[in-house]
């Protein structure tokens, strides 16, 4: 594998924007010059399943696909989802965990229980694990769904990418309407 492609990986559950931050960063990339090659997955996205989309962005890229052990980095909307796809991970890899729990149907009807200490099993695995509470910050913003956008700045800075326009990159991609609202979300991304 080519030592300059870096392999993204966006987790979540339907509904939390996983696809729209996927987009933005996707075209970012691509403006900066970076072949980028993106693949959805929608596990049954409109009833709250699992949603991944994997990045995969260098000089030269050849697949879209990210195996097991090969992310540079993981962003999961939600704690569960992190603990599902943490083998994706590679050895000096990041994981960026939105602190928040969405239960997934079978819990909601009692079938199963949400696992506890997700948090604190991932940090004792050793990898980098990165938290965040970006669900609140984007309800301190205004309005909570802002927090794809949270966490995209949290992982345009974790990922160091100088010399793109993120705010061109997120007027593009979002209604007119909630333009200002995610340009703050994105900017408190970075600072958390």
């Amino acid at each position: 594998m080519n030592n300059d492609v870096k392999n993204i990986l966006l987790v979540g559950v339907g509904g939390q924007g996983t696809i729209l931050a996927s987009k933005i960063l996707s075209s970012g990339l691509m403006d900066a010059g970076y072949d980028v090659k993106m693949s959805e997955i929608h596990g049954m996205s409109q009833r709250g399943g699992s949603v991944s989309t994997q990045i995969r962005f260098g000089k030269k890229v050849y697949s879209p696909i990210i195996g097991e052990h090969q992310a540079d980095v993981i962003v999961a909307f939600e704690e569960m989802e992190a603990l599902r796809w943490a083998d994706y991970l590679k050895d000096g890899g990041t994981l960026v965990v939105n602190e928040y729990q969405i239960p997934s149907v079978p819990i909601l009807m009692g079938a199963a229980k949400y696992p506890e200490g997700i948090l604190e099993y991932l940090k004792g695995t050793g990898m980098n694990l990165v938290s965040c509470k970006a669900t609140e910050i984007a309800k301190e913003l205004g309005n909570e769904k802002a927090m794809n956008i949270v966490l995209l700045g949290a992982l345009v800075k974790a990922l160091n990418l100088p010399g793109i326009d993120w705010d061109v990159q997120i007027k593009a991609n979002v209604k007119p309407s909630f333009a200002e609202l995610n340009l703050k979300a994105f900017k408190a991304g970075q600072e958390a």
